[in-house]
């Protein structure tokens, strides 16, 4: 397993977890940063061993974005060309993030701001502390609301008026804001966050992995298609499944009353 000097990273039963590490920078994101979370996401795709993938950070924050030293001082130096290389590379971690096939989540601790907010939101399931919070601040750095993909996600989570004030203002949206709006799956108290994150690993990993996986393929191509176009493709999905082993293995694990110990297959 390859060591990773930009963030913590662990692999335990079926569970790969990436740890945000400059707590004294509220994990501020740096170009090494960004290029480690793009090389691992991708990396994840074709790991069947892994069944689950979370985000979180250490100390007060999940991850505050951008290092306003690190990054932006620095992307005032360079070209179109090479802060486009950046921009395209930052989208590249969200895409992975959405695409990947195992099930990920963010066990947000603390804040949750600009860069950190969108990954946090990239995740399929989020888990906030009650001392956490959101803030896209894009705007409030001179820049659009819209980075890394966040104006064709947010409104989709928590509609589009919400988001789009959320957007234009970059005000701060508690916990409880956050799991009215959609935007939370689950708001604990501070130290049980990470038993919460684990519970719903466990949860996950007793489902079908190739199930979970054609799930997020669904909910990200229905986002852009025809009512009718989704049906189809969920058809053919449904079709794949069906004659899939982890599907004969549920009917076998019924039949037999066990638990059914689904492959991917």
């Amino acid at each position: 397993m390859k060591r990773w000097e930009h963030f913590d990273y662990e692999e335990r039963d079926e569970v790969a977890t990436l740890t945000f590490s400059r707590p004294e920078r509220l994990n501020s994101l740096t170009f090494e940063v960004y290029a480690d979370i793009r090389e691992l996401t991708d990396s994840l795709r074709n790991r069947q061993d892994v069944r689950v993938f979370v985000i979180r950070g250490t100390g007060r924050g999940f991850c505050s974005g951008g290092d306003v030293d690190e990054i932006i001082a620095e992307l005032l130096k360079r070209g179109t060309r090479d802060v486009y290389d950046f921009a395209h590379m930052t989208g590249a971690c969200v895409r992975n993030l959405r695409e990947m096939p195992q099930p990920v989540i963010a066990a947000v601790n603390g804040v949750a701001a600009g860069a950190g907010a969108v990954l946090a939101a990239a995740s399929d399931i989020r888990v906030l502390a009650e001392s956490a919070s959101f803030r896209f601040l894009f705007t409030r750095v001179g820049l659009s609301g819209g980075d890394m993909g966040i104006c064709w996600l947010l409104p989709r989570i928590i509609g589009l008026g919400r988001a789009t004030e959320a957007l234009l203002f970059g005000d701060k949206i508690t916990s409880q804001d956050a799991l009215a709006w959609g935007l939370a799956s689950r708001v604990v108290a501070d130290d049980q966050l990470g038993a919460a994150v684990a519970d719903y690993a466990d949860r996950l990993k007793e489902l079908a992995p190739w199930g979970l996986a054609m799930t997020k393929e669904m909910v990200n191509r229905a986002a852009s298609t025809d009512y009718s176009s989704a049906i189809e493709t969920e058809a053919f999905t449904q079709t794949l499944l069906m004659t899939a082993e982890d599907f004969r293995e549920f009917h076998a694990g019924f039949t037999g009353k066990r638990k059914p110990e689904y492959r991917g297959r």
